[in-house]
């Protein structure tokens, strides 16, 4: 297809995916369901990452004035605040409150580890100032907003040179007007300054948490908006002059505008593509439990479906740093094709989490790396093809990988080289089986009964490997799996959370005012969406309550029911059923008749964008193998001569034996012996154990 071909009126929907080590392109005709792909290397500078992007759509077969929607997921703000390259930030809270960053919850994360040290704070002691002002839990004032004091010490930051304010006051969660004032006058004082309020990007409580959500949010705030506003730029200039809908860690998409002011929203942005494309998938196929495993050049992201819903979370932590909010709860490790084999001071054998990246890259990339990755023993092993590695635009240099394992692993090991290869395989493999284990197993929860869906560059490679430790029913690679988080992007809704605490016994006074509260998000919420140009019938509201019993101190977060708001008593009995079954299901016991309180009400409210759907696989006559080579199987202990196939040339309903190798532009995909390797109607690659 070229460009000259797009002038039949056909709508193009496009998404991008920012990543650590490329930027991914999926194309779609929305009249056809053809699906165009693309890749393009990403640059470690944020400043050239618009670039990047540029780059590649010049490179898709249509204008980008033929393009209707724009998706867009991004790991610049994770990337800012793992490597703290952020934004010089102040904080200015509560009379007696500066050290909150420090204390923290006063603990030891890791217990038994004596040497533990908290993370650095973000914001220097000189740059956290205090002002008299004071609420109580209720949210009624006690000691009214200085509104002078507040302006000497933002006019103090500025001085110093911050680039962002985080305003975050005691109980702000509770009843916001004196983080309002005081933001309203700080943007008076000083426009071109980025200023935070605490309870615009986390109004629950819990102050050390909220106060770190706050200063995080301004420490990329500056960058986000940097690279969003330049993106938007480039993009009119080449003929693309339509919102571009950014992806959220909640799995729903929101406008730049609003990334750009909220980017803590924004962080699990890539990743959360793929979840979303997954659940699409897996609906499709009728799939209800499944296993979303994406292997990228630096990270193994993992998360779960379960009863065909999304699991999510309330917090998570990033440096070791806390933040609240609404996200999908995907488990990130260190482990990715670009992760690098090491020899730790013991003598044993260590796989990541340090990686490659996309410079200098792994060592047969040939950019300059010196220390052995998983994708150098992948090639080594022979189940890379180094002459048709992605689409044949890069030649992969088998001796200096061979060269750099023998020489860092294998000879100080007194290991073969394939010993060494297939060991550091195995040590990676079984990193990425330990982080699936932590969603199902330590959750009561038996991946047997799940099914393994695996995408990223590296999807394909360590697929069936994993699927065998975890004993999974089935394994799917979907089509285009180096870009699925990408395709997911094309999936996703627009949506928009609200929350409010209010700790309260569940009672039927209490569930009343509930009611009621769960009403008011519904329509701060609805009416976020609204201006993204939804029509109220065009929303859906999910609502939930975060419940524990009397005198926890953690709750569990429960789904309420629609049909349960106009009765009390319905609400009273749905959501005890449900409590009581999650706590049993993770801890084991549960009261059915002790006392609960709810601590948080929350409500979501979706734009449901059109779901796009790509086109059936045309049946044919089986795809015949390319070729054939040698690769070694660590369960036969050999190499085994290989048939090579091309994805693009098998047909629906065909079926390879193990070993087999299946090879795409982009990924490649490992049939080990033993196991067996279908293709189904819509493209998928599905395997399981002969």
């Amino acid at each position: 297809m070229s460009k000259r071909e797009t002038s039949n009126g056909a709508n193009y929907r496009l998404a991008i995916d920012v990543g650590g080590t490329f930027v991914d392109f999926v194309l779609l005709n929305e009249q056809t369901g053809e699906v165009v792909i693309e890749k393009e290397p990403s640059s470690s500078d944020p400043s050239q990452l618009s670039r990047n992007v540029l780059e590649g759509v010049g490179r898709l077969p249509v204008g980008a004035g033929d393009i209707t929607r724009l998706f867009h997921g991004m790991t610049i703000g994770i990337n800012a605040l793992v490597q703290e390259n952020g934004a010089k930030v102040g904080l200015i809270t509560t009379d007696g409150f500066r050290d909150v960053l420090e204390i923290g919850r006063g603990s030891r994360k890791e217990i038994y580890n004596y040497f533990y040290r908290g993370p650095t704070p973000l914001v220097e002691r000189f740059l956290r100032r205090e002002v008299p002002e004071r609420l109580d839990r209720a949210g009624d004032v006690v000691t009214p907003l200085d509104l002078d004091r507040l302006g000497e010490e933002a006019a103090y930051l500025v001085k110093q040179g911050v680039d962002a304010v985080a305003i975050v006051f005691l109980h702000a969660y509770a009843n916001p007007v004196h983080e309002r004032a005081a933001k309203a006058h700080v943007a008076q004082m000083f426009p071109g300054l980025a200023v935070t309020a605490s309870h615009e990007v986390a109004s629950e409580w819990r102050e050390y948490e909220r106060t770190s959500t706050a200063v995080m949010n301004g420490y990329i705030q500056s960058l986000v908006g940097k690279y969003l506003n330049d993106l938007s730029r480039r993009l009119v200039e080449v003929g693309y002059d339509r919102p571009v809908a950014i992806m959220q860690s909640n799995g729903g998409v929101c406008s730049a505008e609003t990334a750009s002011e909220k980017p803590i929203r924004t962080l699990m942005s890539g990743p959360a593509g793929g979840v979303i494309g997954a659940k699409a998938l897996a609906d499709e196929l009728g799939y209800d439990n499944v296993i979303c495993a994406d292997v990228g050049g630096t990270s193994y992201d993992v998360a779960l479906i379960e009863s065909g819903r999304i699991l999510e979370r309330m917090e998570t932590s990033i440096a070791k740093r806390p933040i609240l909010g609404t996200l999908i709860d995907i488990t990130s490790i260190g482990a990715g094709g670009g992760s690098l084999a090491w020899i730790d001071q013991r003598g044993g054998l260590r796989v990541g989490p340090q990686s490659a990246g996309a410079r200098p890259g792994p060592v047969c990339f040939g950019f300059g790396g010196s220390d052995p990755t998983v994708t150098d023993c992948h090639l080594v092993l022979g189940r890379l093809d180094a002459d048709n590695f992605l689409g044949s635009r890069m030649k992969l240099d088998t001796a200096a990988a061979r060269d750099a394992i023998k020489d860092k692993i294998a000879r100080p090991l007194g290991l073969s080289l394939d010993e060494a290869a297939s060991g550091i395989l195995a040590i990676a493999e079984t990193n990425m089986t330990y982080a699936i284990r932590t969603k199902t197993v330590e959750r009561g929860l038996d991946p047997r009964e799940f099914t393994l869906l695996s995408y990223g560059g590296g999807g394909g490679l360590f697929a069936a490997a994993t699927g065998e430790e975890l004993d999974v029913r089935s394994v799917i690679i979907p089509r285009f799996p180096a870009n699925f988080s990408a395709w997911g992007l094309l999936t996703s809704d627009y949506l928009e959370d609200a929350s409010v605490t209010r700790v309260q016994t569940f009672t039927s006074e209490s569930a009343l005012s509930l009611i009621e509260t769960l009403g008011n998000l519904e329509g701060e919420t609805a009416a976020a969406v609204a201006g993204y140009g939804f029509e109220s019938q065009e929303a859906e509201q999910h609502y939930r309550l975060d419940v524990r019993f009397a005198g926890q101190e953690y709750t569990i977060s429960v789904d309420v029911d629609p049909d349960w708001l106009s009765d009390v008593e319905t609400l009273l009995s749905g959501v005890r059923e449900r409590f009581v079954a999650a706590h049993r299901q993770l801890y084991g016991h549960g009261d059915r008749d002790a006392p609960l309180e709810v601590v948080t009400a929350r409500c979501r409210t979706i734009g449901k964008v059109k779901k796009p759907r790509l086109e059936a696989m045309k049946a044919g006559e089986p795809g015949a193998p390319k070729s054939s080579r040698p690769v070694y199987f660590r369960g036969a202990g050999e190499y085994l001569e290989t048939q090579i196939f091309d994805r693009e040339k098998l047909s629906s309903g065909q079926i390879l034996e193990g070993p087999a190798i299946v090879e795409e532009w982009t990924t490649t995909t490992v049939v080990p012996p033993g196991w067996r390797l279908s293709v189904d109607g819509m493209g998928n690659l599905i395997m399981d154990r002969g």
